[in-house]
């Protein structure tokens, strides 16, 4: 485990301290009753002497029960520990993840995050566990076990020197050649879990198409991959146990061979004998232990390294210590703006951009497929940062202000925003947990949303199933304009989030836009031009660079990609028609 991830233990220290202060108590008592028995047979069996018996029975069984107590607290607080310590991962790692941009996103897969806070948390909470408990227990068992048997008899510890190193070596080396086919599976389970992911997503799509078959040969082979990979490195594991065996019958001949010859001589009782191979056993099976949690240490090793990235991960957005927590109005500036996904250097998707949008206008933006009209406005709530140039919200930077107050001023519908699970009255507070029921059902009738609610047989409290897939995709595109309108912003931004619902509905949207929020900045990006054709202004986007802006008119006169748009769209209707 390395310091990063132990930072996470935080409150759990306590449990994780004494989980092994109590296997050590278990394990000297586990030390001592070889001892006791030792005493039984030589002294009190020997000499039939049943006082002396019982005594020492009793002392025996206190020692037991103890052992098993202590056994069972220990057992106790691992497990407490452990499960504390992965419940703060899950929890420092979600937390991480709220603070970062979409580009620090973008270098995890979806699948990949899940991954690392449920497969390779158990992975590292399992290793914890172990840790805490037989790495405490094997050493001190090994050595007083040891210290034990060399009190009873000299040759049988010295042996015992040659036999500890060379198991515990070969056991080691078996283990670190599994290591490396345990680190692939990791990175095979989050192509597996995407390869499901996408299937459960775009199961309709799948069905759709008869791609059942196609799927189902996909994930085979991934799984497969995964068994293959599994299988390697258990096989090699599987040479513990034999390993073992072989050295534990080899360890009790010899006992047996020494020991016999030393209790003809005299220089042996016979109840040392026993204790002596009892401590063999105990030496041996820790040495077991040893290399079973070196073996879950070395799986849960390929899932640290993943924690740690992303713990580590350094968001690429920070507000500053005198950030501004207060946007006056909507008005907008784009000054000399490039964007690169890739930083300074990479292809621009944004090419020197330069914009004036007063507060309270309608800005409509349009533009091939490609032209950076989604790129665009992500600069205005600061999903992503301008490479070079300025983009400035109320007259500030948007790099001067608080990204939580910021981002409050600014609601934007994305392409694909999603629904929660829960109901409709809790999906649309989540632009503003305190609104009431009736500025829920205002704003829902802003959106042309209400309609279709009060048909639900629950009306409001109808429950949306995860991803929104019990309501159209224009039904979801309303509910989602209505939760953006809730939050009452300074600027709201429509990417193409309104593509899914008939053009009349679409101007009764516009239409309540223009009388309800007359001076909150609206910028609505559309494919079709009746969407946009009675904005203040029109920004015509092509290769990441503006090529024009202007009023419909103006850009009719102006404009070749917007004529030829226009013409398509509306001339075309009309002829169709």
């Amino acid at each position: 485990m390395n310091k990063t991830l132990l930072k996470s233990v935080r409150e759990y220290k306590k449990q994780s301290v004494l989980a092994p202060l109590f296997v050590i108590l278990e394990v000297l008592m586990e030390v001592l009753i070889p001892m006791e028995m030792a005493k039984i047979i030589d002294t009190g069996i020997a000499e039939g002497n049943l006082t002396y018996i019982v005594q020492r029975g009793l002392i025996l069984v206190v020692m037991a029960m103890l052992a098993l107590w202590f056994g069972a607290i220990a057992g106790k607080m691992a497990a407490i520990g452990a499960a504390g310590y992965a419940k703060n991962l899950r929890h420092d790692i979600f937390y991480k993840v709220q603070e970062f941009s979409f580009k620090n996103i973008d270098r995890f897969s979806t699948s990949g995050l899940v991954t690392r806070m449920t497969t390779d948390i158990t992975n590292v909470q399992m290793a914890y566990m172990m840790s805490i408990r037989l790495l405490a227990r094997a050493p001190i068992m090994v050595l007083l076990s040891w210290v034990m048997t060399l009190l009873i008899n000299v040759k049988i510890a010295l042996l015992f020197l040659i036999v500890i190193p060379l198991l515990g070596g070969t056991l080691i080396f078996i283990a670190k050649k599994a290591h490396p086919h345990f680190i692939k599976v990791f990175d095979e389970y989050d192509v597996l879990n995407n390869s499901v992911q996408e299937n459960v997503n775009a199961s309709r799509v799948v069905k759709a198409f008869v791609r059942e078959d196609f799927e189902i040969s996909k994930f085979h082979g991934i799984s497969g991959y995964v068994y293959n990979l599994f299988t390697k490195a258990e096989k090699i594991v599987a040479w513990n146990s034999p390993v073992m065996q072989f050295t534990m019958y080899v360890v009790v001949l010899l006992l047996v061979a020494i020991g016999g010859k030393s209790i003809v001589t005299g220089t042996m009782a016979t109840g040392e004998l026993t204790s002596v191979i009892v401590y063999a056993l105990q030496i041996l099976m820790s040495l077991m232990m040893v290399t079973f949690v070196f073996v879950m240490i070395m799986i849960a090793e390929a899932s640290t390294d993943r924690i740690t990235e992303v713990l580590t991960e350094v968001p690429e957005m920070k507000d500053k210590e005198d950030s501004v927590k207060e946007v006056p109005n909507g008005e907008i500036v784009f000054d000399h703006v490039n964007f690169s996904y890739s930083g300074k250097g990479g292809n621009l998707s944004l090419k020197d951009i330069n914009l004036h949008i007063k507060s309270g206008q309608t800005i409509g933006i349009i533009g091939g497929t490609g032209s950076a009209k989604s790129t665009l406005v992500q600069m205005i709530p600061r999903l992503y940062d301008v490479t070079e140039g300025s983009v400035r919200v109320g007259g500030r930077d948007v790099r001067d202000y608080n990204l939580e107050a910021l981002r409050d001023q600014v609601s934007m519908v994305l392409q694909k925003n999603v629904l929660f699970s829960g109901t409709i009255y809790e999906n649309i507070r989540w632009g503003n947990e305190h609104a009431s029921d009736e500025e829920v059902q205002r704003v829902c009738r802003l959106a042309q949303a209400d309609g279709f609610v009060n048909e639900f047989p629950a009306g409001y409290d109808t429950q949306i199933v995860q991803g929104g897939n019990n309501v159209s995709g224009g039904q979801k595109q309303r509910l989602c304009i209505a939760r953006a309108l809730l939050k009452k912003p300074k600027i709201l931004i429509l990417d193409d989030s309104t593509s899914a619902v008939d053009t009349k509905t679409d101007a009764l949207i516009r239409k309540a836009f223009r009388e309800e929020i007359p001076d909150t900045t609206k910028i609505i990006i559309a494919q079709r031009v009746a969407s946009i054709e009675d904005a203040d202004q029109i920004i015509v986007l092509d290769g990441g660079s503006v090529v024009g802006v202007g009023t419909s008119e103006e850009l009719l006169k102006t404009n070749e990609i917007y004529r030829e748009v226009y013409e398509s769209q509306v001339r075309g209707g009309e002829e169709h028609e």
